[in-house]
């Protein structure tokens, strides 16, 4: 199973954060990427500034045929066609689009496979969880739940879901 989360907190071209999100994923499609399934989408508070606009948030099952490589380069192009600028880790952005799990590889990149702090999220476990619940992660080997289950009470209530992504 190939994983991709999706988010955005600033609006782009494309329009809203939601917008973009939905945007995006026709933008994958169109790079012979098959998207099985999509989360609904979530919105969470913005970190390590909450003052920050609030995260709209989603995660993916695609098929692609190039390997993780491959795939990065074509994530990574689409974010920058949708206004994404890297600058200070964790700011806001028009975009982002990260590669959780590919196949249940374990790689040291890049990019990193599986996604290096994926586990501790729960904006990406929680829509996971949504699409993907007897997914586990390939290094520790345990279920979305149990990692869920870890996280603090307020980082769960902080991810709800405000509707479906895609058709």
């Amino acid at each position: 199973m190939i994983l991709i989360a999706l988010g955005a907190n600033l609006p782009s071209e494309a329009g809203s954060p939601e917008q973009t999100l939905r945007a995006s994923l026709v933008a994958l499609s169109e790079k012979d990427v098959i998207i099985k399934a999509v989360s609904r989408a979530f919105k969470s508070q913005a970190w390590p500034n909450p003052t920050d606009p609030p995260f709209i948030n989603a995660v993916a099952t695609i098929e692609v045929a190039p390997g993780p490589v491959a795939l990065m380069d074509k994530l990574e192009n689409i974010e920058r066609a949708f206004g994404r600028e890297r600058g200070a880790r964790n700011a806001p952005r028009t975009l982002d689009l990260d590669l959780i799990d590919y196949d249940g590889r374990v790689e040291n990149g890049p990019p990193i496979l599986p996604h290096p702090r994926a586990h501790e999220r729960a904006f990406v476990l929680v829509p996971i969880m949504d699409i993907a619940p007897d997914w586990r992660h390939p290094v520790s080997r345990r279920s979305v739940q149990d990692m869920l289950d870890t996280l603090r009470a307020s980082a769960l209530a902080d991810v709800t879901p405000i509707g479906p992504l895609w058709p």
